[in-house]
């Protein structure tokens, strides 16, 4: 936690001397650094209930909070969240809940066993809480509790899985009379949470000081993960006016100097240059032999995977149809040097976000390249757009045609 906190502060500085223009944001994350150590002297401990919808987490939050909460000596507080709220709230909500009650009314589904994989992986304390064990038979309801815990064995300990009912449906009652009438009535039955209730007992009395430690340390993780982004987001606007400069570079040279066929290697020379600047933004210490080297397997991987070809062929695909302007050859190539000159430059900001922040320049860097083939392909995907190629090409064209002044073959939709 400790560690974290210092991370968060360094990187706070870092920012206020590299970005004055994000000081009211700093200023918040400062402050909520500063209150961490705070926060490690409290003694209430915050509960979350959650769990998909129909599993019973209000009946369960509302049974704990007028048959256990009002009776407990410490000062606790319960709190109920959606597992569909995931996507958006939900993880900050979670952040600073000391236990979480992860609620299931069967055995698990797939999706709840990676949200409860997750939450444990966080450093939740996690209680996987059974409940509506009185819709099932009653032999039948300790093979259920059993084939969860064989489910999440190595995962979640086999005292933190629990059954319950908290809202029992109520039993039929069937009276047959002396005059040879019968009568019904619902009876209600109580709920069955003794199980639930003493093991959050056992952990309240037991474990406050690691679960304060636990969210504190959660908190810390959050708030320098919040200031990664920011770093992130400012190291990105310096590097996309790069990339630009760059990818025009490599498309004028291509155009000026076509090869009979297309080849990323080419254009390495150009891109050993991107490499190093973009590691200079990114405080990767490039030297201009391991930039072309990093340039160059670049190229050879987005040849052996297939990205040049596709994009020649759909580049070319898209200057045929293009009803102004289509110049065979040096283009079509000039074009694509362009744009696998930015898929790389893309790729490479996508690898370098998800590494760890580097506020110091780190010579002689070294490249995990199975993680960078990795992400090649998925910004090469995702930049296969319709709409974005062809709003490439168009920016290309203009490019082009102010640089050289082709000749150029009109094709008239009038003739």
């Amino acid at each position: 936690m400790e560690k974290a906190i210092a991370q968060t502060q360094t990187l706070i500085q870092r920012l206020a001397t590299e970005s004055p223009t994000q000081n009211s944001r700093l200023e918040a994350l400062q402050q909520q650094t500063d209150q961490l150590n705070t926060h490690l002297q409290r003694t209430d401990l915050r509960i979350a209930v959650t769990g998909n919808k129909g599993v019973g987490k209000t009946a369960l939050l509302q049974r704990l909070q007028s048959d256990w909460l009002t009776q407990h000596p410490q000062t606790l507080s319960l709190t109920e969240v959606s597992v569909a709220e995931l996507d958006s709230s939900l993880p900050n909500l979670l952040t600073v809940a000391d236990i979480v009650l992860f609620i299931t009314a069967a055995d698990l589904t797939d999706p709840e066993f990676k949200i409860l994989s997750g939450l444990i992986a966080n450093h939740h304390r996690v209680i996987l809480v059974w409940n509506k064990q009185d819709q099932y038979l009653i032999g039948d309801q300790p093979v259920i509790l059993q084939q969860l815990k064989t489910t999440l064995t190595g995962v979640l300990s086999s005292d933190d899985i629990v059954a319950i009912a908290a809202s029992p449906n109520p039993v039929k009652v069937r009276q047959h009379q002396e005059d040879g009438t019968v009568q019904e009535w619902l009876e209600p039955q109580l709920p069955i949470l003794d199980s639930l209730t003493k093991h959050l007992d056992s952990i309240v009395s037991q474990e406050q000081q690691v679960l304060v430690l636990a969210t504190t340390y959660r908190e810390a993780l959050g708030l320098r993960q919040e200031a990664k982004e920011i770093v992130n987001q400012m190291r990105r606007e310096q590097a996309l006016p790069l990339i630009e400069q760059y990818q025009w570079i490599a498309a004028a040279a291509t155009v000026a100097n076509p090869v009979p066929a297309l080849d990323m290697l080419a254009t390495a020379a150009v891109n050993a240059q991107l490499v190093m600047d973009l590691g200079a933004i990114y405080q990767q210490k490039f030297s201009l032999q391991q930039g072309q080297e990093v340039a160059t397997t670049i190229s050879t991987q987005m040849l052996k995977l297939g990205l040049v070809e596709i994009s020649t062929q759909t580049l070319t695909s898209l200057l045929k149809s293009n009803t102004v302007t289509f110049i065979a050859g040096s283009l079509v190539q000039g074009v694509s040097a362009a744009y696998l000159t930015r898929i790389a430059g893309l790729s490479l900001i996508e690898y370098f976000q998800a590494q760890e922040i580097q506020l110091e320049a780190t010579d002689n860097p070294s490249l995990n390249w199975d993680n960078l083939k990795k992400t090649l392909q998925t910004v090469f995907q995702q930049n296969q757009q319709a709409s974005l190629l062809q709003s490439f090409v168009k920016q290309a064209i203009n490019y082009l045609s102010v640089q050289f002044k082709p000749k150029q073959t009109v094709e008239s939709s009038a003739s």
